[in-house]
């Protein structure tokens, strides 16, 4: 306790083009040790939601759906791993906390915050070179592989890896997503059992879209169908509330036909998936920070929304549903990428362009994805204790 407030310890890092609040487990308030109101609550204050002006002046978010997370980690409960690693979702101006799917950014960070916090056994760490560290994503039962520099025993922060929405380089950290597909529960990669399917969205009418579980649910559709060529940047988007509008109407009338809800009402309850995005041939264009992107380095160009906004880059989740997509002949993304079979991809996004490999599999007339491979950076930003008002906790 201090001044009324309750002190809990916590690191704020940067992970890919995310950020967020991380936590051990064993560091939070005991009621917030355990999924629940008390846990949410606790979070939502951390972050400083919801908040009417959305600006998160009094938290530690950055009011973004990039910015507005927090992750919960614990030493491995299931074999063959080293750690768990649970997600969080803030919502910016609701009183939620969605934990319906993993943040591929703050994935590269998990691994570091394990390392630095006692959660991998120091024998498994190398004085120099690189720790392997297997992540069970709580949240989807999925695992990831990250692969962590290692320099005098410590992990390696800065290096020459730069990332295209990341204004400074790190150094760099490989994710493997190991069979990324969200299938379980009788489900498929493809939910629909179809590469493409129409959908019929409220004041749009049919539209083409492929609807895709692997990385993360997500809807993909034709940009072109909707009114856009693919390289927009944030303020085409996000500043035309009607654009905005449209794109969630689409995203809802996926998720229904994905099963992801029953209703349209409680889509608003579930805003972190699916996530929608739109697809394109490669076209010339420049990036938000300036730098000119040029058709002949890219095989096509994804925009994609998270939390109801246009993302300044590309989540990571999406990212592997993205790269899974391309890799299987006749999906708007594979079409969009010039089809046939390809094992890596590289899109344009609005800050730049991002190469992901992904292997798929058709076995019965099913396609599978067994991996999905992408680098990533992360970065300690702050660490000591994130304080909440006692009563929150209480």
């Amino acid at each position: 306790m201090a001044g009324g407030q309750v002190r809990i310890p916590a690191t704020y890092m940067r992970g890919g083009t995310s950020k967020g609040v991380f936590f051990r487990l064993e560091d939070l308030p005991e009621a917030a040790r355990v999924p629940g109101p008390a846990r949410d609550a606790l979070l939502m204050r951390v972050i400083g939601s919801p908040d009417p002006y959305g600006k998160h002046t009094d938290g530690m978010g950055g009011a973004t759906s990039s910015t507005s997370k927090c992750v919960i980690l614990s030493k491995a409960t299931v074999p063959g791993h080293d750690v768990d690693y649970l997600y969080g979702q803030v919502s910016i101006d609701s009183a939620f906390v969605d934990w319906s799917g993993n943040c591929g950014n703050l994935s590269a960070a998990v691994g570091p915050f394990a390392i630095a916090n006692g959660l991998i056994d120091p024998a498994r760490v190398p004085k120099d070179g690189t720790c392997t560290v297997r992540i069970w994503q709580a949240n989807i039962g999925k695992t990831i592989v990250a692969r962590v520099p290692v320099v005098d025993g410590q992990v390696r922060e800065t290096g020459d890896f730069e990332l295209d929405g990341v204004t400074f380089p790190a150094a760099e950290i490989v994710l493997e997503f190991v069979d990324p597909s969200d299938d379980g529960d009788g489900g498929a990669m493809f939910p629909t059992g179809n590469l493409v399917d129409t959908l019929d969205v409220p004041g749009i009418g049919p539209l083409q879209a492929t609807l895709i579980s692997a990385g993360i649910p997500t809807v993909f559709v034709n940009a072109a169908d909707i009114g856009y060529d693919g390289t927009e940047l944030q303020p085409a988007i996000n500043d035309d509330r009607a654009a905005l509008g449209m794109l969630e109407a689409i995203r809802v009338a996926g998720a229904l036909r994905m099963g992801l809800i029953r209703t349209p009402e409680e889509a608003q309850t579930r805003q972190h998936t699916p996530k929608v995005a739109f697809v394109a041939p490669p076209k010339d264009y420049v990036a938000s920070s300036g730098k000119a992107i040029a058709a002949a380095d890219i095989d096509l160009n994804v925009r994609a929304l998270s939390m109801g906004k246009l993302h300044h880059a590309m989540m990571g989740t999406a990212s592997v549903a993205i790269a899974t997509a391309a890799a299987v002949p006749g999906t708007l993304v594979n079409l969009a990428a010039g089809g046939g079979r390809r094992d890596v991809v590289r899109f344009g996004h609005p800050s730049g362009t991002l190469q992901v490999g992904a292997s798929v599999e058709q076995v019965d007339g099913h396609w599978s994805v067994t991996k999905a491979v992408m680098s990533r950076s992360a970065r300690v930003l702050m660490e000591g204790w994130v304080r909440v008002p006692a009563d929150v906790v209480a």
